[in-house]
């Protein structure tokens, strides 16, 4: 199979795990597990599984960490995991999987306009990339207000035997998620949490630039997370019996979280992206929508309304704005004429580097092979850069989970 149908392949793969993760920790809340004791518990998770891969591959290049750059990453780790997951967590236990699917979609819209707020990003609104930005906006927020506001006519679940059948099932299905003001609380929840990890992809951009080992700063967001998480939910939990872990699908969920989400799909998307780039990523990001409707009607009898469907049409389709109008923005990029102080050749004799005195033709032909090498490297350190941040811009959703 060649490299284009491995990377169809692999992104399938990718929205089946994240599939899995809605519907699984959709079940156990159903179950009455709290959420935020599966938030500790999927922290402590993850980061029992980054441990001994940073102290395997990082133990001897660890850069050294202020006490002002732990701070930020205590305070990143306070709003991209412990604040966002909670809220996150709160808002699919009051709607549903597919509507915690649905909105994922909305992350790399959000992400965009916190940028334009923060100046990071430029819009031209009469340029066609930027109404297609500002289409897509807009039609990210129609979408989450269609979900929150109109229910519309229900489609009975594919199946009507769960297999995650549980305490809360009556209640699951006769509202597709409770009653009209849960729903609208637990939509906005979602938009909320989706905003706050926005603001923290933002944020990150400039952290990677101050400390660049991603792996560490990773495990270190993660184990803070994993402190905060346990604090919050000792405040919030004081039933001895809601810490308990039992064989049941609340242990699969901790587990199916902590491991197979953060592990495997962190492995499969950064060789996704390697090979076809962040925005084939984030194009496949409606599919996991589709599976999601589907299983969660499947495993959980949910009942999908119309509004839910509508508005997630919507959301897809400001997705895909967003995108196409940054797709636009790069290719006018890079059919841009270098500026002109490189377009003139240079008048004067190349010199040798250690010397400074002028070199023959052939060493200056030389010196100009070496100094392209190192061009061609920077260009390549450049690429992996903006891939990575590209990773947090477009996939902030299976971020989310990646590192919790």
């Amino acid at each position: 199979m060649d490299t284009g149908k491995k990377a169809y392949v692999v992104a399938i793969i990718i929205q089946l795990i994240y599939t899995g993760m809605y519907v699984v920790s959709k079940a156990a809340f159903n179950h009455g597990m709290s959420t935020f004791v599966f938030i500790f518990y999927r922290q402590a998770a993850a980061t029992v599984l980054l441990l001994p891969l940073a102290i395997v591959l990082e133990r001897r290049n660890a850069p050294p960490m202020s006490f002002w750059l732990f701070l930020k990453l205590f305070f990143y780790a306070l709003l991209g995991n412990t604040l966002s997951m909670n809220l996150y967590n709160i808002s699919l236990k009051y709607t549903s999987a597919t509507v915690a699917s649905a909105t994922s979609n909305s992350v790399p819209v959000v992400t965009f306009f916190l940028a334009v707020l923060l100046r990071l990003e430029v819009v031209r609104l009469r340029s066609p990339s930027g109404m297609a930005k500002a289409a897509g906006v807009a039609l990210c927020l129609a979408g989450v207000l269609t979900i929150a506001l109109y229910t519309g006519p229900s489609m009975s679940p594919v199946n009507h035997h769960r297999a995650f059948a549980g305490a809360a099932e009556h209640h699951e299905a006769s509202g597709g998620g409770g009653s009209k003001g849960r729903w609208i609380k637990g939509t906005f929840l979602m938009l909320l949490s989706n905003t706050t990890w926005s603001l923290w992809i933002v944020l990150q951009a400039s952290l990677l630039k101050e400390y660049p080992n991603k792996l560490l700063s990773t495990l270190v967001q993660c184990l803070l997370s994993t402190a905060q998480s346990f604090l919050l939910a000792v405040a919030v939990e004081r039933d001895p019996a809601a810490w308990k872990l039992r064989l049941d699908v609340g242990l699969l969920a901790v587990g199916y979280s902590g491991f197979v989400v953060t592990g495997v799909s962190f492995y499969l998307q950064a060789w996704c992206i390697e090979k076809r780039g962040p925005v084939f990523l984030a194009m496949s990001n409606p599919l996991g929508l589709l599976l999601t409707i589907f299983c969660s009607s499947f495993f959980l009898g949910e009942i999908v309304r119309l509004g839910s469907l509508l508005g997630s049409a919507l959301l897809v389709a400001g997705l895909y704005s967003v995108l196409w109008g940054k797709s636009k923005d790069h290719l006018h990029h890079q059919h841009q004429p270098p500026p002109p102080q490189q377009q003139q050749p240079s008048l004067e004799a190349p010199k040798h580097r250690s010397t400074g005195s002028i070199c023959s033709d052939g060493d200056g032909d030389d010196d100009d092979e070496e100094k392209q090498e190192v061009k061609v490297e920077q260009r390549k350190g450049e690429v992996e850069e903006t891939q990575l941040k590209d990773l947090f811009a477009m996939e902030a959703s299976p971020l989310r989970h990646q590192v919790g």
